[in-house]
C-alpha cells in the first residue's frame, strides 16, 4: 500500500533548474539534454540548481522541421503508445527507443545528483481519439474520453478530457508512466489560463484536479507547474491546493516593459507565496537564447542592470527559478548571477518577501527570514533616468550590497542609494 503523500513537501522551497523552451524551442534532443545537465552537475548544483526539464513536443519525430510555417506542426508525426500516452521521439531520444520512455534519461540525469522534469500538454491525444485507441485498465477508447470542444488555440496535439472516472483512469495511467519513468516535475501547459475560454467552461480547472489525484496515486513526489499564465487571482485556493507552482503571466522575455509589469504581478500575488506553493515568474531569459527558433541564437536583451533587477525581484517575491540559457555557452558574468550565495538564500526556507512600496518610478522590497532574522532590502530604479533613492528603516545599520560586495551605513535610518536606470541596489541588513 502507497504511503499517503502530501504535494505541499513536493517542493518545500521554490524548485531550480533549466529548462531547454528559452533556446531549443521544439528541437531539444537527447544528447543536449545531456550537455546541459553535465554543465548543472559540475557547476551550479552546489547552489541549488538540480532540476533538468525537457520542454515541449519531445514526442514529435518531425518538430521543428516546417519552422518557416509552423511552430507546432498540425497532425504532427507522433509518437504514441498502444494506450493513448505519448512517447518520446526515438529519433531525437535514442534511448527511448524499445518501449523504454524516458527512463534511461532520467536514469542518467538522477546519477548526476539532478532530478529530471518534462513538459506536457493537457489532454488527450488527437490522434489517439481518431483512432479510438485503449485507455489503460478501462474498456473505453480515447474517443469517449475526448472533449473535441476543449481545444489548446496555439498548439493543434490534444482534446481535452472529460471530467469522467474513465478520464481519470487515463490520466492516472498516464501519471503512473512518468512515475515509472522516473520524472521529478512535470510543466503542464494550456490549463493555468486560457484565452480560448475565458468562463468556467475551460476544463483546465478540473483537469488541474485530476493530474493532482493521479500523482498522489502514483506515489512519487512529482512537482506541477501550471502554465502559461497569467494566472487568475480568484483562483489562487485552486492553484494551491491542486498544484506546487503556476504561472503569473504569460511568456515572459527578455524585454524591460515585460520586467517592469512583473513587479504589479508580485504584488498581486505575494501573500499566495508559500512551502509548497509558488506563484511562477516564469523563466529566466538569461544566457544564450533562440538557437531552435529558426532565427538564429542571441544574447539576453537585459541589460545588465536590468537582470540583476530580474533576479532580485524573482528571489524577493520567491518564485521558481528556471533557466532558459544554453548552458554549455554560459559566460562568466551571467554565471556569476546565477550563483550568488546571498541572493539564493532568499529562496530558502522560512524567507517571506513583501512590497513595500510601488509607483511608476520606484519599488522598494523586503524579505525577512523568520527562522535566521535575516532581513534583505531592495530598492529599484523603474525609471529610464539613473536616480538617488531613499527608504526609511526603523533604525540605522550597516548595509551589506549583495551584488557588489560593498558595505555602507544608513543615516538617520535611512538608506540612500544612486540606482542607475532600470537596476537595483539590494542589501543585507546588518546591525
Amino acid at each position: 500500500m502507497k504511503a499517503e503523500m502530501n504535494k505541499n513537501e513536493f517542493a518545500k522551497t521554490p524548485p531550480m533548474g533549466w529548462n531547454s523552451y528559452d533556446y531549443y524551442d521544439t528541437t531539444v534532443t537527447e544528447a543536449q539534454i545531456k550537455a546541459n545537465a553535465d554543465i548543472m552537475a559540475k557547476e551550479l548544483k552546489e547552489y541549488g540548481w538540480e532540476y533538468i526539464v525537457v520542454d515541449i513536443e519531445w514526442y514529435a519525430n518531425n518538430a521543428g522541421s516546417m519552422r518557416d510555417k509552423f511552430q507546432y506542426i498540425p497532425f504532427g508525426d507522433l509518437e504514441m503508445d498502444e494506450y493513448s500516452r505519448l512517447q518520446p521521439s526515438p529519433k531525437r531520444f535514442p534511448s527511448s527507443a524499445g518501449g523504454k520512455g524516458f527512463k534511461p534519461l532520467a536514469d542518467y540525469i538522477h546519477s548526476l545528483g539532478l532530478k529530471f522534469g518534462i513538459h506536457i500538454m493537457r489532454g488527450i491525444p488527437r490522434c489517439a481519439a481518431e483512432a479510438h485507441s485503449k485507455v489503460l485498465g478501462t474498456d473505453i477508447t480515447a474517443d469517449m474520453i475526448a472533449d473535441p470542444s476543449s481545444i489548446c488555440g496555439w498548439n493543434p496535439d490534444m482534446y481535452g478530457v472529460r471530467n469522467t472516472p474513465a478520464g481519470q483512469a487515463y490520466y492516472d495511467s498516464v501519471i503512473q508512466m512518468y512515475a515509472d519513468w522516473g520524472v521529478d516535475f512535470i510543466k503542464c501547459d494550456d490549463i493555468c489560463d486560457s484565452w480560448m475560454y475565458p468562463s468556467d467552461r475551460f476544463s483546465g480547472w478540473h483537469e488541474t484536479q485530476m493530474l493532482h489525484k493521479a500523482i498522489l496515486k502514483a506515489g512519487r513526489p512529482i512537482v506541477l507547474s501550471l502554465s502559461p499564465g497569467p494566472a487568475h487571482i480568484d483562483r489562487a485556493w485552486q492553484y494551491c491546493e491542486n498544484a506546487n507552482m503556476w504561472r503569473i503571466t504569460d511568456d515572459f522575455w527578455d524585454n524591460w516593459e515585460l520586467l517592469k509589469n512583473m513587479f504589479w504581478r508580485c504584488e498581486q500575488w505575494q501573500d499566495h507565496v508559500r512551502q509548497g506553493c509558488f506563484p511562477d515568474c516564469d523563466m529566466l531569459p538569461l544566457g544564450r537564447l533562440g538557437g531552435g527558433f529558426g532565427n538564429g541564437e542571441w544574447e539576453c536583451r537585459l541589460t545588465h542592470d536590468e537582470q540583476m533587477t530580474m533576479l532580485s525581484l524573482w528571489c524577493m517575491f520567491r518564485s521558481p527559478l528556471m533557466l532558459g540559457a544554453e548552458l554549455t555557452k554560459l559566460d562568466d558574468r551571467t554565471r556569476s548571477l546565477i550563483t550568488n550565495r546571498e541572493l539564493l538564500k532568499l529562496l530558502g526556507d522560512g524567507s517571506h518577501g513583501t512590497q513595500l512600496f510601488r509607483n511608476d518610478e520606484m519599488a522598494v522590497w523586503k524579505n525577512e527570514n523568520n527562522k535566521t532574522k535575516e532581513v534583505q532590502v531592495a530598492l529599484f530604479n523603474l525609471s529610464d533616468d539613473d536616480r538617488t533613492l531613499e527608504w526609511r528603516l526603523d533604525r540605522d545599520c550597516q548595509l551589506y550590497d549583495i551584488w557588489s560586495g560593498e558595505k555602507s551605513m544608513t543615516s538617520g535610518g535611512i538608506i540612500t542609494a544612486a540606482v542607475p536606470s532600470h537596476g537595483v541596489r539590494h542589501y543585507r541588513l546588518e546591525p
